[in-house]
């Protein structure tokens, strides 16, 4: 268009005052001419080393992967780092792109919604935070019963549970009691001070008797807010992955059932369970790391 004449001056428009109608810098317009003009067949499929592990070893190795994980579900971040442990050079994008072209990515991982905040709810060290919550899962025999877990925020770490079938405050302490006895070696007054615990509002955690016996340990409760820094996502986190986990595809019959599974679930989780948080890490991983530097220094 910048050589076409105008019909009332007689001359031609320029690539100028075209690149100034149509508001694109006339470098671009090079760059674009410059790139349209290189043969195709001398320019390289993708820049730099050939990849030491070919797509299709790679789409072994990560099928092998998937078939020895004890989990299901997990994204190709999960995937990639428990490569990278077992030293299959591959770079994250690359294992996307081939669990994608493979139909291997979770048919059913939910999209997540935009976080309504930018705090932090991870800790520093542990015991500053933990959280809690009741989730109802349903049986054969003995219809609905009650969970309830304490979770560690530092770590994502499941500290304590208890299954049964009346959720009352009596059902909501009990994990918390064994989350202390596990951490602080007794439940003896004021054992837990510093501590804070994340909890929500339902009746369980509002009662006196649950208030009063926490604070006798020591612990002071802290109630989340919607869309608000350190809500209790950690605690509902942990529920959804367990539910996704031992409820997809299962029937439980009686609460012994639901017993025998959440504890089973709960020690995979702990030992196995890579946390991106953690830098794809168990929490077990990353309480015996801290551990470990803590007698070194």
């Amino acid at each position: 268009m910048s050589q076409t004449i105008s019909p009332s001056s007689g001359v031609r428009y320029g690539l100028k005052r075209v690149c100034a109608i149509w508001e694109v810098s006339r470098s671009t317009y090079y760059a674009r001419e410059k790139q349209q003009s290189r043969p195709k067949e001398n320019s390289p499929r993708k820049p730099g080393p050939k990849p030491m592990v070919t797509d299709n070893d790679l789409l072994l190795s990560i099928k092998e992967d998937l078939n020895s994980s004890p989990f299901r579900g997990e994204g190709h971040r999960k995937v990639h780092a428990r490569l990278t442990r077992r030293k299959v050079t591959a770079g994250r994008n690359r294992v996307l792109r081939v669990m994608r072209e493979n139909s291997l990515l979770s048919p059913h991982r939910n999209r997540r919604e935009p976080q309504g905040h930018d705090g932090r709810i991870i800790t520093d060290q542990p015991n500053q935070m933990w959280c809690s919550d009741g989730t109802k899962l349903l049986t054969v025999e003995d219809g609905w019963v009650w969970l309830f877990s304490v979770e560690e925020h530092w770590n994502g770490e499941c500290l304590g549970w208890h299954v049964c079938k009346v959720g009352d405050r009596f059902a909501a302490l009990e994990p918390v009691m064994q989350a202390v006895r596990k951490t602080h070696g007794s439940t003896a007054k004021g054992v837990a001070s510093g501590l804070m615990l994340r909890i929500d509002n339902g009746t369980q955690y509002t009662s006196d008797y649950f208030l009063k016996q926490i604070g006798y340990l020591g612990i002071q409760s802290s109630f989340g807010v919607v869309r608000q820094p350190q809500t209790n996502g950690v605690a509902e986190r942990f529920n959804s992955t367990l539910k996704d986990q031992i409820l997809d595809g299962g029937v439980f019959r009686t609460i012994d059932e639901v017993r025998e599974a959440v504890g089973s679930f709960v020690a995979l989780y702990n030992e196995r369970w890579l946390l991106q948080k953690l830098g794809y890490k168990s929490p077990l991983e990353a309480r015996q790391e801290y551990q470990k530097a803590m007698r070194a220094a």
